[in-house]
């Protein structure tokens, strides 16, 4: 059976993540379709938790990172407040060192994370491409519109321009297929997508004028999408709009739900996320005042999203939410027992034999990592005034010792310990 076009993906390398996750939800649909339970939100959920499952190691080790990330970035901006300023390329060249060599002692590269997330992207990308485009991966769900379609060809076109709201997103293929002179079973794809994408109101149109034969294909997909007495097809709005004008107010109440959901969740899980740490001293980075901003926004543009997007689409939210707040805090328990000061010392270990392989001085380097945490560590903190009036205060007593008060050798032994005591 030929795939649908509009939902298989030709971008290269891209096309074969969405491949084999779609042969993931497609096994588990079967496996549901099995046990007697057939239904869309409930895949959803299993394949959202299978995916993030897949990803946890991945996960784990950019938790690592932004642990070390916490103690290294101070070092970091020590480094670069140090050479503020300093363009030159000897001063540029010292501090491109400086920095190999924190980044040297805590194991990690400047890249950071960007190769975890080069891999977790395009997955999480996919993802998103399957559940939308369900019929394309899904063999039972494709079932369902064979029939049909079969029975549907260009004649059919303008009926569904003119009363299926969904037909906007496909006019320009419908139209290619045509001028093209393409093989019909193109445009039968096509149409499946339409009818994937089709609202209530829509199948209401479609019901009228094709009969019983779009009927089954309607009560078959209703089957399918019925989730906790939501249709996971229709969006939040649309089953809002319809239950108010019927007066069923508990299916408002529960597409309320998906948006609000979907936005608490999100919020957890950024709480949950591991944050940069930060001193009244330290600056802040653009980059972390941005990350900041979208902690903010993500969790009302989730809810924003979920509320005009068909249901299927906030139940694959709210489930990688839960999922990713139940892998963050099983995380962050590993996290808290890991000793940084131990995996530092591991790590320059490793970084030393690396050097001597390449024949390259891997102490020097290390030396200067250290330096540089020496000269972080010992910053002494700004006193306030009644601080140092209190710090004269002991020192007057102190400098005194056993001479007379007032007397020349007080004043000399005064001057001299002083000294002596700020030179500790």
């Amino acid at each position: 059976m030929a795939d649908i076009l509009l939902t298989s993906n030709s971008t290269p390398i891209f096309k074969y993540i969405v491949w084999i996750l779609g042969k993931i939800i497609n096994v588990i649909f079967e496996f549901l379709y099995l046990i007697h339970i057939p239904n869309i939100g409930l895949a959803i959920v299993l394949f959202t938790i299978v995916i993030y499952m897949l990803m946890m190691p991945l996960t784990i080790k950019q938790q690592k990172f932004s642990k070390l990330s916490a103690r290294m970035n101070p070092e970091i901006q020590a480094i670069q407040k140090k050479y503020k300023g300093k363009t030159d390329q000897q001063s540029m060249m010292a501090m491109n060192q400086e920095t190999r060599a924190v980044y040297a002692k805590y194991g990690v590269s400047p890249s950071g994370s960007c190769l975890q997330l080069l891999v977790q992207l395009p997955v999480l990308f996919a993802l998103y491409r399957v559940i939308y485009q369900m019929p394309a991966y899904v063999t039972k769900i494709r079932e369902c519109f064979d029939g049909f379609v079969q029975t549907l060809g260009r004649n059919d076109i303008s009926f569904f321009q003119e009363n299926v709201s969904s037909f906007v997103y496909y006019r320009k293929q419908f139209t290619e297929s045509a001028l093209a002179g393409t093989k019909y079973g193109n445009i039968q794809n096509s149409f499946i997508d339409v009818l994937n994408r089709a609202s209530s109101s829509d199948w209401d149109k479609i019901i009228e004028h094709y009969g019983s034969s779009a009927a089954n294909v309607n009560e078959s997909l209703m089957k399918y999408n019925n989730f906790l007495g939501l249709n996971i097809g229709d969006s939040p709005s649309a089953i809002i709009r319809n239950a108010i004008n019927s007066g069923a107010w508990l299916l408002v109440i529960m597409a309320v739900l998906i948006p609000v959901l979907s936005a608490i969740t999100q919020w957890v899980n950024i709480k949950l996320a591991p944050q940069p740490e930060t001193n009244n001293n330290q600056e802040q980075s653009p980059m972390m005042a941005s990350m900041k901003t979208m902690n903010m926004i993500m969790p009302i543009m989730s809810a924003v999203f979920c509320y005009t997007l068909p249901a299927g689409m906030g139940i694959y939210w709210i489930a990688s939410a839960l999922v990713r707040t139940v892998q963050q805090i099983v995380i962050n328990k590993q996290l808290n027992k890991i000793d940084v000061d131990e995996m530092m010392k591991k790590n320059i270990e490793k970084y030393n034999e690396k050097m001597k392989r390449m024949g390259l001085p891997a102490q020097q380097i290390n030396n200067t990592a250290k330096l540089n945490t020496r000269s972080v560590e010992t910053q002494k903190p700004q006193r306030s005034k009644e601080e140092k009036e209190e710090a004269i205060k002991k020192a007057t007593e102190y400098y005194n010792n056993n001479a007379k008060p007032g007397s020349l050798t007080a004043k000399a032994n005064m001057v001299k310990q002083y000294n002596e005591k700020n030179n500790k």
